[in-house]
């Protein structure tokens, strides 16, 4: 295993600060300063400011209902982070994919390498279900592009499945999707003069939030 996941592994850092604790000369490995790109065997000793770092002996997994205000990272440069709700033992899980500040619901927290990569490759085109409410009613010429044909953005066509939550209501939709580009759902809809009020997530693969409270977490 190289070095930096190594680190990342076993503190929850991120492999960039990883790296950066590597080349400000807080890691050693074996009592001695590591090379770039070093891997790491069974039988070395690796420290981080002098802390001995273990790797987690299982993996660990749970479901958090993200409350809308807080960003999905460690650093949240003057901002609350996820971390800020959760207890300290679950400091060294990482959120797998992302839900912007503005975005509540369903977000995953694991120590699982291979789940958060079978979650998010493209490849395994995992659904993800999403509630979403609009300032103002989407008309149906709209809806019709954005489901049958896409919706065109910077990065490529954006087609979603659209479903009503509620009968009578044209500003609260139920999205379907298989992809994760980044703010996907809520620049679709801005490219057509909607803005997005709220955007809550209740389904990431085969994982729901069900009656899961904001700000709550169960294990999985």
């Amino acid at each position: 295993m190289r070095l930096n996941k190594f680190i990342a592994s076993a503190t929850g850092l991120s492999r960039r600060a990883a790296d950066d604790a590597i080349s400000h000369n807080r890691v050693l490995v074996n009592n001695k300063a590591p090379s770039s790109g070093q891997q790491i065997g069974p039988d070395d000793a690796v420290t981080l400011d002098g802390d001995v770092l273990k790797q987690p002996q299982s993996t660990r997994t749970i479901i958090f209902n993200k409350p809308a205000g807080y960003v999905t990272s460690r650093d949240g440069q003057g901002n609350r982070t996820i971390y800020d709700l959760l207890p300290d033992d679950m400091h060294t899980l990482k959120p797998v994919g992302r839900l912007d500040k503005h975005s509540s619901g369903l977000l995953l927290m694991t120590t699982d390498g291979d789940l958060a990569h079978k979650l998010t490759h493209p490849s395994f085109k995992k659904q993800k279900v999403y509630q979403v409410t609009l300032d103002k009613p989407l008309q149906p010429l709209h809806r019709q592009m954005i489901s049958d044909y896409g919706v065109t953005l910077y990065d490529g066509p954006s087609k979603l499945e659209l479903e009503r939550i509620r009968d009578g209501s044209e500003t609260e939709w139920q999205v379907n999707m298989h992809e994760g580009r980044n703010r996907q759902i809520r620049r679709t809809f801005e490219a057509l003069g909607y803005g997005v009020t709220s955007l809550h997530r209740t389904q990431f693969g085969d994982f729901f939030l069900d009656d899961l409270k904001l700000g709550e977490y169960k294990l999985q």
